[in-house]
């Protein structure tokens, strides 16, 4: 779809004026104005006065809310820019309507070291896009040993911890990464999964992955090890965050924890609440981690964010080059991209089936992050950060792979057709993207 950043310009006064305003966090759903000042919101209400403000004129059908915030991506930089940099990371971002990303740690070297946090830090202030918020190492290289220093890395712009792609497999390791954690506020965020149940698995252990000859991984190598870190919350009154739950079985142990009032949370990915091992080929398009799971398990994630269990949506977006895809099934890397495909595909499958309302679709992609993540954001109360997500719910669009922003195209979603977009995005009060295709069709004006 044609798009378009505009040039960014000094911050003004800027006037939403009309559509429809969506704000969990203030228990706000409907006609309303935004006045953005200075970077922040200023006032928030009905039929505002315009002054001197640029006016965003917003038309019948789209709708205001606080900027949307993926808190699992994967940047590649350092190391891996072929696959992925921190501008085009940003630029992906924006064009999916978020204003702000969580980058996991696994790059080249990892992000164990104030150092390296600092460089991701410069980077995303020198591309001046999207909010890049890192995530440090819970253990030295992420080979689980030896634990780093939280201390140094949330003073260098952490906001959390993980060892993402490599799980904290020691229970005392991951114990005692709690209890340092809790020091700093930072949640802990864990791949669950039992390295010894997963084995050199590459899909969903069931009669697809036999039928295609591919080495299976259970669902409890997952859901073991979501037990245990509830278990470790629990013991030590840490925050532990759950990525990427794929696995019935894990929701019921996040449900009985926050029952008892364990400090656990836990997102999920569009395409495990929309695809299943079914749909499963030799296309490695197709294989990700968690991998694609049974449709008992897809739709416990739909129960799950229907009823409030599950408190995130993230896109858990992983980058690859075309030639690391381009081999055998089993050899090719894990992950898929998503910062492009979640709101069309959120908006399509979720809303318009009426699974969820947008003020649940809205707190599952801006407001709960931001409260996960302890950031500035996810609502749009006087005083928060002028970062506004426009969607528009009705637009129809074509998943285009070749077109997207971010350098790779590894998706199985190309060529879908779907329904719902973002139409805008303002970063601190400036217009960081447009949506061409929305705006013509919808006569929304951008000055």
């Amino acid at each position: 779809m044609a798009t378009r950043t505009p040039p960014q310009a000094g911050i003004g006064d800027v006037l939403l004026k009309g559509g429809r305003l969506v704000d969990p966090a203030q228990g706000a759903d409907g006609a309303c104005d935004l006045l953005l000042r200075g970077g922040r919101v200023e006032q928030v209400g009905p039929g505002l006065p315009v002054g001197e403000a640029r006016v965003i004129e917003i038309p019948d059908g789209l709708v205001v809310c606080p900027g949307l915030i993926d808190m699992h991506v994967h940047l590649r930089e350092p190391g891996q820019e072929y696959k992925e940099t921190i501008r085009s990371g940003a630029l992906a971002a924006l064009a999916g309507g978020f204003t702000g990303v969580a980058c996991m740690p696994n790059t080249v070297p990892v992000n164990d070291h104030p150092g390296v946090t600092t460089q991701i830090v410069r980077k995303a202030a020198e591309a001046g896009l999207a909010h890049v918020y890192p995530i440090g190492a819970v253990t030295a290289g992420s080979r689980g040993e030896q634990m780093t220093e939280f201390g140094a890395l949330r003073e260098a712009g952490c906001v959390a911890v993980s060892d993402d792609g490599h799980p904290v497999a020691d229970a005392l390791m991951m114990r005692r990464a709690l209890e340092y954690a809790s020091m700093f506020g930072m949640p802990v965020i864990n791949h669950c999964e039992d390295p010894s149940l997963k084995d050199d698995g590459s899909a969903h252990e069931g009669p697809t992955a036999a039928e295609l000859g591919l080495r299976g991984i259970p669902g409890a190598a997952e859901e073991v090890m979501v037990a245990r870190d509830v278990a470790l919350s629990e013991l030590t009154g840490g925050s532990v965050h759950i990525a990427h739950m794929s696995v019935a079985g894990s929701l019921r142990a996040v449900r009985a924890g926050k029952e008892r009032g364990v400090r656990v949370t836990c997102e999920v990915t569009p395409h495990h609440f929309i695809l299943s091992d079914e749909q499963l080929t030799y296309d490695t398009n197709f294989k990700m981690n968690p991998p694609l799971r049974g449709t008992v398990d897809r739709d416990a994630m739909l129960e799950g964010l229907a009823d409030g269990s599950i408190d995130a949506i993230a896109t858990d977006h992983a980058p690859h080059h075309a030639d690391d895809k381009a081999v055998e099934f089993d050899k090719a890397p894990f992950g898929i991209i998503g910062l492009e495909t979640a709101i069309p595909l959120v908006l399509d499958r979720l809303l318009h089936t009426g699974h969820l309302s947008l003020t649940r679709i809205v707190e599952l992609l801006a407001t709960n992050p931001a409260r996960i993540l302890g950031l500035p954001g996810g609502s749009l109360a006087p005083g928060a950060p002028a970062d506004v997500t426009v969607l528009a719910p009705d637009a129809e669009v074509e998943v285009s792979a070749a077109a997207f922003r971010s350098r790779a195209r590894n998706t199985p979603f190309d060529g879908w057709k779907l329904k719902g977009a973002a139409a805008a995005v303002l970063v601190g009060g400036r217009t960081a993207y447009v949506n061409d295709q929305v705006a013509a069709a919808t006569a929304f004006e951008v000055p």
